[in-house]
This record gives structure tokens, sequence and C-alpha cells, in this order.
């Protein structure tokens, strides 16, 4: 039996998650500043912000699976030099093109957050393995969010390339500490790279659990996409015109809904992953009853960040756990199939908040985020009855399945 994380690895991986999201987020709070530093135009300026989630993305696909074959402390050693080598390509760059080269190595390398994941699944005894995957995907989303926070106030106070400096210098500062602080996590010789790399579509396509997971995050996070990505209109906008370090605060709220469901971990140890995935995907879905109010109360746009991030951070604690536990042996190419998903739907949220935005205001994008979320429920309460059919093996024991 493994035996298991410190209380201090498991913060150190908590931040390790923090800090390597933060380049393809960071961005986002200063991207009219950097755009007019680098000569961008207006119409240019989203290849800043794809940057950070193409490379992401492809990282996803790539290097993910690097960790079923090698040692994960190195891996994830390796992979925070070279987000730190990305983060200060980007905050010295003196043109647009090198700066979006930077982004996109950043973002690539950033994937080093699911080998973290793998890592800590595979070193952490059965019976705490929720609790710590709570625990350090509690640090992605304090990535995300807090960066925004911290980057429009640095962006406001200085420049916006000492965001990246100061991403870039704790990254080398992680990978110093994760060197010296955890133990190795040798893989025995397995299949090759590119059979591996080919497998990850069957993979995919042949596990009931990893797709309806997939798929329940795909809409998960298009809804989480919908609020982060167009949340800045409203703010901006009368009758509010909130500036920058004002709307980044915000980011406190979802921050605090998303550490709020550590929890979710300990949950799914007692084996309620799906029946906590339902009623969260419900928590979201009604949260956008409260989100939509941001043209005329902020006091109910922060009760409702709150809640639809407790319940994005819950479900996806859940999903997390169900996946590693079934797959033991191919945890990192599961979770980098599974973040696949999280990507898109993200990008999806992205993509679709501004339309609807400029179609019918504020209330048309809580519409569209209610209705990810309402999706989300669906697939997830279509699996769970699936699952429990007589032929079909149960979802909360997923072990038994392969």
């Amino acid at each position: 039996m493994p035996a298991g994380l410190t209380r201090r690895q498991r913060v150190l991986l908590a931040l390790v998650c923090a800090v390597a999201v933060a380049p393809v987020y960071g961005i986002q709070p200063v991207l009219r500043a950097a755009g007019q530093d680098l000569g961008l135009t207006e119409g240019a300026l989203g290849w800043l912000v794809a940057a950070g989630q193409i490379g992401y993305l492809a990282g996803l696909v790539l290097l993910v699976p690097l960790g079923d074959l090698f040692d994960r402390r190195k891996l994830i050693t390796a992979h925070l030099v070279l987000v730190a080598a990305g983060a200060a390509v980007t905050a010295v760059a003196p043109a647009g093109g090198v700066a979006i080269a930077g982004l996109a190595l950043a973002g690539l390398f950033a994937v080093v957050v699911q080998i973290t994941v793998a890592y800590a699944a595979a070193v952490s005894p059965a019976a705490e393995r929720g609790r710590t995957i709570g625990t350090i995907t509690s640090g992605v989303v304090a990535g995300i969010l807090g960066v925004r926070m911290v980057a429009g106030v640095l962006g406001e106070l200085a420049n916006w390339r000492v965001v990246y400096l100061v991403i870039a210098g704790l990254c080398a500062v992680l990978a110093f500490a994760v060197r010296r602080t955890l133990g190795a996590d040798v893989r025995s010789p397995g299949a090759r790279y590119g059979a591996m790399l080919s497998s990850l579509g069957r993979l995919v396509t042949g596990d009931r659990l990893l797709l309806s997971r997939g798929l329940v995050a795909f809409f998960l996070f298009a809804s989480f996409g919908t609020l982060w990505s167009g949340l800045a209109l409203p703010l901006a906008d009368a009758p509010w015109h909130l500036g920058t370090t004002a709307i980044g605060l915000f980011g406190l709220a979802g921050l605090t809904g998303a550490l709020g469901a550590a929890r979710a971990g300990q949950w799914a140890d007692r084996g309620l992953a799906s029946r906590v995935t339902c009623w969260s995907l419900a928590l979201l879905t009604a949260s956008w009853l409260l989100i939509g109010q941001a043209g005329w109360s902020l006091w109910l746009l922060i009760a409702g960040v709150i809640v639809l991030d407790f319940a994005v951070q819950a479900v996806h604690v859940s999903s997390q756990h169900l996946l590693t536990t079934a797959r033991p042996d191919r945890s990192s190419s599961v979770i980098g199939a599974y973040m696949a998903f999280y990507s898109l739907g993200s990008a999806l949220g992205a993509v679709t908040t501004t339309s609807a935005y400029s179609i019918g205001g504020w209330p048309a994008a809580a519409v569209l985020g209610a209705a990810y979320g309402a999706l989300g429920l669906l697939v997830a309460v279509l699996s769970r009855r699936l699952a429990t059919h007589p032929r079909a093996h149960a979802v909360d024991q997923p072990a038994v399945s392969r």
C-alpha cells in the first residue's frame, strides 16, 4: 500500500498546480495593456489569450501520457522549468509574435497540473485518494481565479510584464522544491509512447466511465467559462463601471466557493461521487438565477459565484477520483483525456458568452450558462441510470469495471 503524502507535500503540490496554470490565464486582466505594449491590433489580441489554451490542449494529448511511462517527480520538475522559460520569454518579448510563442510554450507545459494529480493519486492510499485530490485540485482553481486578481493589481501598479516575471520565478522555485521534497515515482516498463498515444482514442470511446465524465466536464466547464470569460462585461458596463482591479477581486468569491468544496474528495472516498455530481450540477444550474442579477445587485452576483464555483470544484474532484481509481495503471492518460473535454468546454463557454451578451446582454449569457449546467446534469443522471442497469458496472465502484 502506498505510504501517502505528508501535509507539507500536499500543500507543495497544490502550489504547483496554482502557479503552473497562471501563465494561461494571467494575460486576461492585462490583455489591453499587453497588446498596446507589443504593438498588436485590436483584432490580434485574441491570439494572446488563445496561445496558452492551444498549447495546453496540445500538452494534454502529447505530454500528459508521459506520466504513465516515466518518473512523475522528474516530469513535474522538468515541466515547471519549461513553464518558467515560457513565462520568461513572454515577460521580455519585444513583439507580439514572441509573446505568443512564449505563452504557447508555457501553456504546453502547464499540463504539469495533470501529471501532478496523477502523481498524488498514485502515491496515496485508496482511503485517502479523494481527500488528497481535493486538496491538490483546489490549487488549480486557486491559480485560475487568483491570478486574475493578482495580475489585475500588478498590471495597474507596475507593468503587465511583471506578472510573467513573477510567474517565472515562482515556477523555478517550485521546481527546486519538488526535486528536494517529493519521493520518486518510478514507472514500470510498459507500452511505448507511440502505442500509448494511438490508444487514447480507443480509451475515450471504449471506456464508458471516461466518456460520461468527459461529457460532464465539457458542459461543466462550458458553464464555468461562460461566467469567467464574460463577467467583466456587465461589471465594466453601466451601472457599475468597475476597473480591472475591482473586477479581479470577484475572483475571491469564486475562490471561496471552490475551496469550500475541498470535502468533495472525502465524500468520494465514501462512495458518494455520483450522488455529489448530480446535486452539485443542480446547484450550478440554479446558481445562474443569482448570477443573472448582476445588472442590479452585486451581492446576489457574489452569492451565485460562490455557489457555482463550489459546484464546479465538487464535480471536478469527484470525477478525477473515479477515473484514477478505475484506471490506476493509466491515471495520467485518463486525466489527460478527461481534461481535453475540460479545455474544449472552457473554450466553448468563452466563445459563446460574448455572442450571447451582444445579442441579449447579461441575462442571455446567464441563460446560456444555466443551459450548459442543465446539459451536464442530464448527462450525469443518464450515466447514473445506465450504471444501475443489471448488465452495467457500478459507476461508484469503478475498480471492478476492468
